[in-house]
């Protein structure tokens, strides 16, 4: 593929997101003395309009997306012990009963789509001849993108592709690296990231603002230390948490302020086109009443398929104010034939206003439980503690009673379960990153009425992808 005909791709690629991005790209000007011209990265225009567009394409496809059948959060909540399925939905049932074949699973070919067009963004910007004010600026969220693509292939899919330029004589013959050098590349890209971007939270312009929906230096620091603790590098994951939660921008709030647009807590939120409702609304509330009386039920009349699954409701201690604040209940009233039925839903976005609130893939209390259990890995007891005591006080709850390593490691998992739960997949990948996903699952299977096997920790990859390139090999048991 030839220089023009891959950039010609990438804007088709794009083209129907980049019409859609006027409210990141519009009104500001850029300096005097930028190119223009029709070239894909000849301005700084062309270049953010490019960039922003994979940004928009986040929440088109892919694991943020709001078709509940894709969205990482739903669906990897029913696939462990966070949602149950309440309705017939096939989608639904298949990720419940953890019975998912390739053709339910569509993440692997979309994130890698995605990545082709960071590559071919990262090439055309490294290559053009074009003065751009702000190169450091698109290129540093490239790089962020760039890792948090692949921080989602691997836990999704295990040893993935590492495919690192838009050359597909290259990448279609590329074998499955290793989780380790994967996570390498992630944590190389997020360095290159943090010295790219500013500490400020920036427009398409370039202009400094206050929306929390484009990475800046803090944001590629949450996700680094993040990858750090996927790997077990408990020091680095400690000094990078750190210097997140030493930052004074953000700051640990009360739990119904939380998801609001831009609060003190919010790292990173999803860039939207326009000011929307939050997806997740529309999956757990979408205006349902405290009780319902029956012909009318929940998902013919508000089209909310799942609950809330008692592991997660009883993981919850007496007082805890993220109860009350982020869990809703909905009673569908008895019959003469059928009894009261009590459902719960996640109630951590509560708005059917459009902008009120911003979808948060990474928030500071994250960063502390990270910090924690870095801490407690490292022996830290006093350190882990005080930590953890952090999110238990906003939460009204008493400190921690935990005093040894293990009992520590298993608190804050335990706080981690009630603190994200339903949030960008952390449970699913939290299970299988501790080990726990086996005894947690061959508990929970048998009451959804299914049975477990160690492979479904690992999701199916394409056959087609299998086919069209033999040197990927299958994940076992599919």
């Amino acid at each position: 593929m030839n220089r023009n005909t891959k950039y010609a791709v990438i804007i088709m690629i794009l083209s129907s997101l980049l019409m859609s991005c006027e409210k990141y790209l519009e009104n500001t000007q850029l300096p005097s003395g930028t190119i223009a011209g029709t070239d894909a990265f000849v301005s700084d225009n062309s270049t953010s309009a490019i960039v922003t567009g994979s940004f928009i394409s986040l929440n088109n496809s892919g694991p943020f997306t709001g078709s509940s059948s894709a969205n990482i959060a739903y669906i990897t909540g029913l696939y462990t012990d966070e949602l149950k399925n309440i309705s017939t939905a096939t989608f639904a049932d298949a990720f419940y009963k953890n019975t998912i074949t390739s053709s339910r699973v569509g993440h692997w070919s979309d994130l890698y789509g995605k990545m082709y067009v960071i590559n071919s963004t990262i090439e055309g910007i490294q290559n053009t001849t074009a003065t751009l004010y702000y190169k450091d600026q698109w290129l540093g969220e490239c790089y962020f993108i760039r890792a948090l693509l692949y921080y989602y292939l691997v836990n999704l899919y295990g040893d993935v592709p590492l495919a690192l330029s838009s050359d597909y004589r290259v990448n279609n013959t590329l074998s499955r690296a290793p989780q380790s050098q994967v996570y390498q590349q992630m944590i190389t890209d997020l360095k290159r990231a943090q010295t790219l971007l500013s500490a400020d939270y920036k427009d398409g312009f370039g202009a400094t603002t206050n929306n929390r929906v484009r990475p800046n230096q803090v944001v590629a620091t949450a996700l680094l230390s993040k990858v750090y603790m996927y790997t077990a590098q408990w020091d680095s994951a400690e000094a990078q948490a750190t210097a997140v939660i030493n930052n004074s921008a953000y700051q640990l709030i009360s739990p119904d302020q939380v998801f609001l647009a831009n609060s003190k807590e919010t790292i990173w939120a999803l860039a939207t086109v326009s000011d929307t409702k939050v997806v997740e609304y529309g999956f757990y509330n979408n205006g349902m009443p405290a009780e319902i009386t029956p012909p009318a039920d929940l998902v013919d009349a508000y089209i909310v398929l799942v609950a809330m699954n008692s592991p997660l409701l009883n993981a919850f201690e007496p007082n805890d104010t993220r109860y009350t604040n982020w869990v809703r209940s909905t009673t569908v009233k008895a019959t003469a034939t059928t009894p009261a039925v009590t459902y719960y839903f996640p109630n951590k976005y509560k708005s059917a206003t459009n902008g009120v609130e911003k979808e948060i893939v990474l928030r500071l209390a994250d960063l502390y439980l990270t910090r924690a259990e870095a801490r407690a890995r490292q022996n830290n007891i006093s350190g882990a503690q005080s930590d953890l005591d952090a999110i238990r006080t906003r939460a009204g709850l008493p400190g921690t009673t935990a005093s040894t390593q293990d009992e520590l490691l298993t608190a804050i998992s335990r706080e981690r379960q009630v603190e994200l739960f339903t949030e960008c997949g952390n449970r699913y990948f939290d299970l299988k990153r501790s080990g726990k996903i086996d005894d947690v699952m061959n508990v929970v299977a048998p009451l959804k009425g299914t049975s477990w096997s160690h492979y479904m920790q690992l999701w199916p990859i394409p056959p087609g992808d299998i086919v069209l390139n033999p040197n990927i090999t299958p994940n076992p048991g599919y």
